[in-house]
This record gives C-alpha cells, structure tokens and sequence, in this order.
C-alpha cells in the first residue's frame, strides 16, 4: 500500500513460467509386432474424460458436452497469463518397453507429450486445428522406469483448447490389489493447532492417505503425520487409509482429539468480528488527514501506515509522524500518544505497520535482523503501542533458488524475518498483535507457483510469504491478504479468479481456510489457519486501489463464507462463521467516501 492509496500494480510481478515441452514431435519408432498388440492396454484412466477430470491434474480445465470426438465428454482448457492449461497424470509401465500416446485436440496450439519416460521424452503438437485431430507419438522406456506422465496443454496468449480420446497403448502392468487397512492409529502429541498421529505400517503400502472429519487433508509415505491448522478446544476425529498402485483401502477405525484452548495467536480480546483499518499517519494524499483521535468508533484494530527503513537492508525502521507542511491539521506528539490511550481504553488495538510499497525490507543479516527488533520495539514503546502490522511488498520477500520447501525455509531474509518476529512475539508475551497484510502474489499465487520454480526462471517472489506465514500460525493473531491490486488468481477450483465481485474474495478466502498444495505438490500442502485468524482486504473506495466492490458485494461474500448462502459460481470448502472480519486500506480513505465501508460491516455484523 503506497501514499497514493493503491499498492504497486501487479503487472510489476509478472511470473516467468518455464516451458516443459519441446514444440517437435518426435519421429515414429518402429511398429508394434502383433503378438506384442495382442498383450497391450490402454493404460490411461479415463482418457475420453466421460468421469470428469478424474484422474487428471489441471492447472486449468474443465469438462464439457460440446464440442466432443466421442462419448458425451471433452476437456477444454484456456491459457491465461503465464499459465499454459495443462493437463497431467502418471500411469505405471514396464520397463523398457514401447508405447503409443494418442489423443485428439482442437484448437490453437495443442500440445500432447510425455515426461519421465527414463529415455527420450516426447510430444507432439499442432498449430491449429479447426475440427479434431489425432496427434501421435511413440516413446520407449528407460530399463527402470515405471511411472511415466501424460499430458495436454496449449499455450501462452492462444485460446481455448479441447482434447479428447487419450490413449496410452502398451504393455499393462498388474497393479495387484490395494492394501489392508492400517491398524494401530494412535493419537500423540496435541496442541492447540495440530494433532499428531502414528499408526502401524501395511504390507504393500507406498503411501497413507490422512482424514480428518471423514475429509482427506494429507498424504504421506511414513507411518506418522501431524495434522495441522485446527481450531483450539475443537473435537476432531481421524482415519488412515493406505495406497498403492492398485488403489486406496479401506480406512482404519476412527480415533478422535480434542486440541487445547492455546492462546489463540495473541490478542485474544479482539471482539469476534472486527474491522482493521490502515491510518494515514506519516504522510498525506488525496484522502486528507485524520485525526487519530478522529478515527471512528468502529474500527477495532487501527494500523499505522508506515514504519519505513533507513535503508532496504540496514533493519532501522523509524516512524515519522506526518509534519505540518504536509498535513496542517497533524496533531501533536502529546495529543497522538493520547488519543492512541483513547482508543486502548475503549478496548481498540493500534499497530505500527512496517513496510509499505515505499518502505522495502530486507533482513540479509543477523545483524540487520536484530536492528529490526530493537528500532521496532522503540517505536512501540514510545507510543505504547499493541503490536505490529507487516506489510513487506515489493522487492523486500523473494526465495534463493535453492529454497523449496516452505515448511523449511533457509533463504536469510525469510529466515531472519521468522526470527525477529518471534523474538518481538516473546518480548511482549501472549496479548501482542501480530498481524500481515500480504498482495496475492506472495501467497495464493503459491497454489501454482513457488520461487524460481523446479525449473528455475519464475519470479522468486511468488508464494514467498508461505513460509513466514506458516512459521508463525501459532503466533499471528491476523493475516489479512490484500485481495486487491491483484492480477487473476486461480483458486482450488482450478479456475482463474478476478477482483470485481464477490467471487474473488470466496476464492481468494477459501483457500486460506481450507489449505492448499504448494506449487501443486499434494505432498506439501500449506494448512489452513483458523477462521478468527482471518480478515479479507478490500479498497475503502475506487480511489484506493483496484479491485473496489460496492457494499453489496462485500455482503455476498460474507454470507458466502459465514453461511454458505448468496454464493455465486466458486464452491467453498467449508462454512467459518468465526471469520475474523474485514481490513481495508483505509481509515482516510472510507472518510473520503463518506464511511461507506465502515457503515456497511456494522450493519453486517450489527
């Protein structure tokens, strides 16, 4: 969020997507004999799509009944951005052994290949293609391959395309059958967040399938997961199933927890629904100065815009209050610390927000880390302040190459951000507020993109809030995403959200509350946090930032999410009627539209 109101564009953090497929097919290998085609299968599960996307991972896609080849299904896929809409999915082979793949497209550049195939992979493509047409390759098997991964998709700034009739002809492989249901499952440590399970192993097993509440949240390969991204003093109950090539078992029996009452991330005294608003407090714009003792009564959580840095790396952050020649109306130090008691007293909450598109930080060393700690709490001391608000934009988060994993991260100024987060949380002990207000980019865009990427070339950027997000779930009392100045999203549907309505904000909050796989690995799936944990960020007015809906909007988003009634087209995973509230940006610019923002969440929650 900047001195105009509006956070930087998110045409600045375009993401640089890696293409994995070679635009030439590769030639024809010698044809099957035909005692070889009489032991051969189609090992592609539903390849004419007539089961939905069953079996199929798309970054986006969709069934439809026209146009179609055959049957009563067909795939259709839409590029957007830097996404190519692809479709995959891993079949088991032989190794060492001769296969065709076949499908047929429509559409502008189709695309259909394979990878992992242990020796040359393989696709073939079309540039245009008004009515169907077959595309044919043929691969062969490395001596110790046995999984290999179809897949679809078209390319960048093209149109829609379809596919059809997927085939995988070849030497079938017998999967045998699943596995027994696991014996043994064991409750172990629980917290106020997580629960932790063990369970004995099966015969046959590559992997566990976790439920929580009859609901899959978890795969794993070990005998032992902790589930996290629970509601303290809540009942859960678990199962287990185990898997392999054959399939899923049966599930194990049921155990059931109960997490703890936990401190609930701090600030415990927030009211159930709150409204987070950022004060124009070192600068002035459009919006004009407000006085804080001005501020109205209906803002629970009232952020300081901004504590800036000495410089991006030095960790010094300092809060200049706005001067005179700039907002002739600023009050005094002595009438601000006053108003700021004001507010306390009647049970308000006022953070000093770090950050800003102006204000870029980067905690490289320790040192700079410690700076951080130190400027921070002088700052909260000297206004007697109840916490703070980070707001890093811009360049001030990106992850090293080499940084993958967001549960363990090791990038210095991600790791050194966790660090001094948690020193400042232990300082001020439980009632310390610590709220983020990330963009997007740093956080849903992670559904589909993590740093560099497997590949290297995207924008480091993308997803990096997860880590520090999920270092501190424990700690962090509100994380409100900035569901604004946005480019599109996709969200757990598969489909590409963008601001303008409501949808966007189910979508966006939806995958908070319900977690998500990180860069599409459903082995490393980021947790959902709490429902009080979260507040959705909205422009006051159109002349705060992009992506402004009317009050009306903002009423079908709430009732979506807290009673799963005037929804429109995203289906949520669940119902909060504990979410937290709303944030805007901000406090000056909803006086500017006549609290239009302000009046309409207290007519909401009344």
């Amino acid at each position: 969020m900047d001195r105009t109101g509006r956070t930087g564009p998110f045409s600045r953090r375009r993401l640089i997507a890696v293409c994995t497929a070679t635009a030439l097919a590769v030639p024809g290998l010698a044809a099957l004999s035909s005692a070889a085609r009489a032991a051969d299968a189609d090992l592609a599960r539903n390849g004419g799509f007539e089961s939905g996307l069953d079996g199929w991972t798309c970054t986006a896609g969709s069934t439809v009944t026209s146009p179609v080849r055959s049957g009563s299904s067909a795939l259709k896929a839409t590029p957007a951005g830097s996404d190519y809409a692809q479709c995959s999915q891993t079949v088991t082979v032989k190794p060492d052994a001769q296969y065709t793949l076949s499908g047929y497209v429509r559409g502008s550049y189709v695309y259909l290949g394979a990878t992992g195939t242990g020796t040359t992979d393989v696709s073939t493509w079309t540039q245009s293609a008004a009515d169907w047409q077959k595309l044919t390759t043929t691969f062969r098997t490395g001596p110790s391959t046995t999984k290999v991964t179809l897949y679809t998709h078209g390319w960048y700034g093209t149109g829609t395309y379809y596919a059809d009739d997927v085939s995988l002809v070849g030497p079938g492989v017998d999967a045998g059958q699943p596995p027994a249901a696991p014996t043994g499952l064991t409750v172990g440590t629980v917290s106020s967040s997580s629960v932790a399970l063990s369970w004995s192993a099966v015969a046959g097993a590559t992997g566990y399938a976790v439920y929580r509440d009859g609901v899959k949240v978890q795969t794993v390969t070990g005998t032992s997961a902790t589930v996290s991204g629970l509601t303290p003093s809540t009942a859960y109950s678990f199962q287990v199933a185990a898997t392999n090539d054959a399939g899923e078992s049966a599930k194990s029996s049921t155990v059931t927890a109960t997490t703890s009452a936990g401190s609930g991330g701090g600030s415990s005294d927030l009211p159930p629904h709150a409204l987070v608003g950022y004060l124009h407090a070192s600068f002035a714009n459009g919006a004009g100065y407000t006085r804080m003792a001005d501020v109205p009564d209906s803002w629970d959580v009232i952020d300081l815009a901004f504590g800036e840095p000495t410089s991006v790396t030095s960790g010094d952050i300092r809060f200049n209050r706005c001067p005179a020649t700039e907002c002739p109306t600023v009050e005094s130090d002595a009438d601000f610390k006053a108003a700021i008691k004001s507010k306390q007293a009647a049970g308000k909450k006022v953070l000093i927000s770090i950050g800003g598109q102006n204000g870029q930080v980067q905690l490289t060393t320790t040192a700079a880390r410690d700076t951080f700690v130190s400027s921070v709490s002088k700052i909260i001391d000297t206004y007697g302040l109840d916490g703070l608000d980070i707001d890093f934009e811009g360049h001030s988060l990106s992850l090293d190459a080499s940084d993958t994993d967001f549960k363990h991260p090791t990038t210095p100024v991600v790791v050194n951000l966790i660090s001094a987060l948690k020193t400042l949380k232990a300082k001020y002990g439980s009632k310390f507020v610590l709220s983020m207000a990330p963009e997007t980019f740093f956080v849903q865009l992670g559904y589909q993109y993590y740093g560099t990427g497997k590949w290297g070339g995207q924008d480091p950027r993308a997803g990096a809030y997860l880590p520090v997000i999920h270092a501190l779930r424990d700690d962090l009392t509100l994380l409100h995403v900035q569901d604004y100045n946005s480019g599109p999203i996709m969200g757990l549907d598969n489909q590409y959200h963008s601001m303008g309505g409501a949808d966007f904000h189910i979508a966006m909050t939806d995958m908070l509350l319900t977690g998500f796989p990180v860069a599409g690995d459903a082995n490393n799936v980021f947790p959902p946090l709490r429902p009080d944990q979260i507040a959705i960020g909205m422009p006051a007015s159109t002349n705060a930032g992009n992506g402004y809906v009317a009050p009306a909007e903002v009423t079908k988003a709430l009732d979506c999410l807290t009673k799963k009634t005037n929804c429109g087209s995203y289906a949520t995973h669940g119902t909060w009627p504990g979410l937290r509230g709303l944030m805007t940006w901000s406090v000056n610019w909803d006086r500017f539209g006549s609290w239009e923002f302000s009046t309409n969440f207290d007519r909401y929650f009344g």
